[in-house]
C-alpha cells in the first residue's frame, strides 16, 4: 500500500483508492446551524483532488472511510458537485463506510458498508482499541513540526489511521490521549504532502 502525498491510501494489488473523512458539505451545514459562515468551495477543493487521485491511479474500487458528508443533509449536494461525483463514481465500486457523521446509507448511488472486510484486512471509520489489521480514519491526525501542522498517516503494526481529506477539516493533535492511547509505542506518522516524511508518532513534536 503506499501513502499517497494527497492524505489517499492507495492498495494497489486490489487497484482500490481509499480516502477519508471528506466532510463534503461543510460549510452548508456550519451555516444551517448559524455557525461561522465559510465561503462555500469546501467541496470544489476536495472533489478536484480527489478527481486528481483517480486521474492518475485509474482506480477500479474507491472506498470512502466514513464522513464523506458533514451530515445526512449535506448528502444533497449542490447539483454541480452532485454531478461532478458521478462522473467520478460511474464505472467503479464506490463504497461509503458509515461515519459517526453520516450513519446508515445516505447515498443512493454506490454500495453503503458499516465496514469493510478485505482479504483479513477490516477497513472502518473509528479505530477500536485492540484491533489488529485495522484501516479507519476519523481521527484528522496531525503533527506540528517545524512550526508547522501537517495531515499524517499514522502507522504501527497492528493498524493505519488516515488524515481527513477533505478541505475545510481540522485535525487532532497526534499526542493527543485518545489517538496515543491506540497506538504502539514505535508507531509512526507519515506526512502528507512533498517528501513523505516519516517520523516517530511519540517524538513528533505534537
Amino acid at each position: 500500500m503506499e501513502a499517497r502525498e494527497s492524505g489517499a491510501l492507495w492498495w494497489s494489488a486490489r487497484r482500490m483508492l481509499v480516502v477519508s473523512d471528506l466532510h463534503l458539505g461543510k460549510s452548508g451545514r456550519m451555516a444551517r446551524r448559524g455557525g461561522v459562515l465559510l465561503p462555500p468551495y469546501e467541496g470544489h477543493e476536495t472533489l478536484m483532488r480527489l478527481e486528481g487521485e483517480i486521474a492518475a491511479l485509474a482506480p477500479e474500487t474507491v472506498t470512502c472511510l466514513g464522513d464523506s458528508f458533514d451530515d445526512p443533509e449535506a448528502a444533497t449536494l449542490p447539483q454541480d458537485e452532485a454531478l461532478w461525483l458521478a462522473r467520478l463514481m460511474a464505472g467503479r465500486d464506490w463504497i461509503w463506510v458509515e461515519g459517526n457523521h453520516d450513519p446508515g446509507p445516505v447515498v443512493t448511488h454506490g454500495r453503503n458498508v458499516a465496514e469493510l472486510h478485505v482479504r483479513g484486512i477490516v477497513l472502518r471509520h473509528i479505530a477500536r482499541p485492540g484491533a489488529v489489521a485495522e484501516i479507519s480514519g476519523h481521527y484528522h491526525p496531525k503533527v506540528r513540526l517545524a512550526g508547522q501542522s501537517r495531515p499524517a498517516f499514522l502507522l504501527d503494526r497492528d493498524r493505519l489511521i488516515l488524515p481527513a481529506f477533505g478541505a475545510y477539516t481540522g485535525g487532532l493533535r497526534v499526542g493527543d490521549p485518545v489517538i496515543a492511547g491506540l497506538l504502539r509505542a514505535d508507531a509512526r506518522a507519515i506526512l502528507t504532502g512533498k517528501g513523505g516524511l516519516v517520523v516517530p508518532a511519540r517524538k513528533s513534536g505534537d
